[in-house]
């Protein structure tokens, strides 16, 4: 007697792995998945950058702006001015110097030389008397640094964010300080 044997189980050979094709659609979508990561990461860290540098900036700008106003409110007089250099009596008498120059803004006091800005486009004083113009936010100019009771000062400063890209972040002040010292 002859016996069949015979299989309940259904044959596996061709449902035992994935095909080539298979695998080759599954590493390219990978692939895409992977690009996508990798460019949201990448503009996200030039976004920070652009972020940090731009707070630095301004922080910067801040500070510079803060300590002018709290020097020139304590001058005694504004001894010369020019558009891009302010001369005063500090409050020891001694003279106390602001300019731009060579894309800087410096301070000179006591024979010492600090730079408060780097990176300065434009740069400019002007000078002004106290009483307002009639209907205006404005002041009369003053005629001379004898006359002077209100400085004006103006930058802007930028930076190129990163070297091979020629995009560049800009920061600008404007701030008109009181000469309260000066009560003449």
């Amino acid at each position: 007697m002859v016996f069949k044997t015979t299989s309940t189980k259904p044959a596996l050979r061709g449902q035992s792995g994935a095909t080539l094709v298979e695998f080759l659609i599954g590493l390219v979508i990978s692939g895409l998945i992977l690009a996508q990561v990798c460019l949201l990461w990448f503009y996200s860290s030039r976004t920070f950058v652009a972020q940090m540098n731009y707070v630095d900036m301004d922080q910067t700008s801040q500070r510079t702006l803060d300590l002018l106003s709290r020097e020139i409110r304590n001058t005694k007089s504004l001894t010369s001015f020019a558009t891009n250099q302010l001369v005063f009596k500090d409050f020891d008498d001694q003279p106390l110097t602001y300019g731009f120059a060579e894309k800087q803004l410096v301070r000179v006091k006591g024979g010492v030389r600090q730079v408060l800005l780097k990176n300065c486009d434009t740069g400019s004083f002007a000078i002004y008397q106290r009483n307002p113009v009639a209907g205006a936010y404005d002041q009369y100019p003053a005629a001379s640094a004898a006359t002077c009771k209100l400085v004006e000062v103006k930058w802007k400063c930028s930076r190129t964010l990163f070297p091979s890209a020629p995009a560049t972040q800009e920061s600008m002040q404007s701030a008109k300080i009181v000469i309260r010292s000066n009560d003449s």
